[in-house]
């Protein structure tokens, strides 16, 4: 085993995140040894391919596409999992654990779907996993959610969990740029895979919302039982309305607690200007969490990116040596396979909110009375209306006649109310193609 003074670790995957964390160990040695106590010794690097340029010069010896050469060294403690995926980072994982090494991972795709497995075969193991990186980047949430507000009952987490999201909507919303060209930009910038879907689907933002959900509730949530739609189907026209009434779209992720059940989804959201929320730009991520003795609580700052995720990595590795990680890893209520829900998830059709609908309507007498009527019936009250009536914004539906945007507010209703009324109002003759209809927060 390594020395008292010296904590010895390995990174597998060596892509942008890892470099990161890489050059924090390598450049910034001084500072990682005076806050652990002891240095931290980068021993190996795993690659697949050990002729790729990475951005960094390693120490000789240190690069390897050997996963073997660090599975059977018994003088690495640490495993820095930085691989992406399920397969074969899950089987890696089981692999180190049984070899006797803790572990420090970003990959929250695999938290979310084998996170109890994983957990529960390390503490059978004595091992320790740790994983602020795998949610908000750089911003310290795990930690903040399962330790410093320990001494709460979380009532309420909201969030923009996924800066690439984020990134899309501002660029559209504040330079009018479209959908297909800021995803290009997001890609160049490095914000964005080559694939993006995952990011502009809700799938991230579910992902990390069921890891948060399980830390702040004790809750065992299925991601993909997370009610969610992204923005890759996002109107400019929206952001326009939106604006006008006095707020902006995000892809907010929230999670209330209501009578022992879980409030859960992920959407685009109408949250209202001036508000820290709606004031979040670019790639960054925000959370807003409220507890019963602290009240309201606001992290915000990057989501994404090599230095700010690599952050959360070291500090991750960092508690580990000093052994912050083995205590609190072993007390908190981390997923387990063996430990009950201590929060089920809600009926969706009963949660409760405000709601945003534009449709588009034929231009005469009596349509607005037909759709109000259907909004009665359903027990919903209407806040605010808009209709244009410039010839501008006028076109021709498969009947020849003229329809205009119609934007509803209203006032609070259930979920399921809400889908009903929707589904009534695209069947009257007076409305022309599918209903819009999003959330509204403040």
């Amino acid at each position: 085993m390594s020395t008292s003074n010296r904590t010895n670790v390995a990174i597998i995957g060596m892509g942008t995140v890892g470099a990161g964390v890489a050059r924090l160990l390598i450049d910034h040695g001084d500072r990682t040894a005076r806050h652990a106590g002891k240095t931290i010794w980068l021993s190996k690097a795993v690659v697949r391919d050990l002729n790729k340029p990475r951005g960094i010069d390693l120490p000789a010896g240190v690069l390897t596409d050997s996963i073997d050469e660090v599975l059977d060294d018994p003088s690495i403690d640490v495993v820095i999992q930085l691989m992406g995926g399920l397969s074969p980072a899950r089987e890696v994982m089981l692999r180190a654990m049984e070899a006797g090494k803790d572990i420090v991972t970003a990959n929250k795709a695999l938290l979310a779907e084998h996170g109890g497995e994983l957990f529960t075969r390390a503490r059978q193991l004595g091992r320790s996993i740790a994983f602020e990186a795998a949610v908000a980047g750089g911003i310290p949430i795990i930690a903040n959610v399962s330790q410093c507000l320990s001494a709460n009952q979380i009532l309420s987490l909201e969030g923009i969990l996924n800066g690439t999201s984020n990134f899309i909507v501002s660029q559209m919303d504040e330079k009018g740029v479209g959908y297909d060209e800021t995803v290009k930009l997001a890609q160049q910038l490095g914000y964005a895979e080559a694939d993006p879907a995952m990011d502009v689907d809700g799938t991230d933002a579910a992902q990390k919302l069921a890891i948060l959900s399980h830390l702040a509730f004790g809750a065992t949530v299925d991601w993909r039982d997370i009610p969610r739609s992204g923005i890759d189907g996002l109107d400019p026209a929206d952001l326009g309305f939106a604006g006008r009434l006095g707020y902006r779209i995000k892809l907010l992720a929230t999670a209330r607690l209501e009578d022992g059940e879980l409030e859960l989804s992920v959407g685009p959201t109408l949250v209202r200007k001036g508000t820290p929320m709606a004031e979040v730009r670019d790639a960054y991520n925000a959370i807003r969490v409220v507890g019963d003795a602290v009240g309201p609580v606001f992290y915000h700052g990057l989501g994404a990116g090599q230095m700010p995720t690599a952050s959360a990595v070291v500090a991750d590795v960092i508690d580990m040596a000093v052994g912050r990680t083995p205590i609190t890893f072993q007390t908190l209520e981390y997923f387990s396979e063996d430990r009950p829900a201590r929060a089920v998830q809600r009926d969706v059709a009963k949660l409760r909110g405000r709601y945003y609908f534009r449709l588009r309507v034929a231009n005469h007498p009596g349509t607005l009375a037909a759709i109000t009527g259907v909004l009665a019936q359903h027990a919903i009250s209407i806040s605010s209306v808009i209709q244009h009536e410039d010839v501008a914004c006028e076109n021709q539906n498969d009947g020849g006649i003229p329809t205009v945007p119609l934007v509803i507010m209203t006032h609070e209703a259930s979920e399921g109310a809400a889908r009903l009324a929707v589904e009534a109002i695209e069947g009257l003759d007076v409305v022309d193609g599918d209903v819009v209809r999003m959330p509204v927060r403040g």
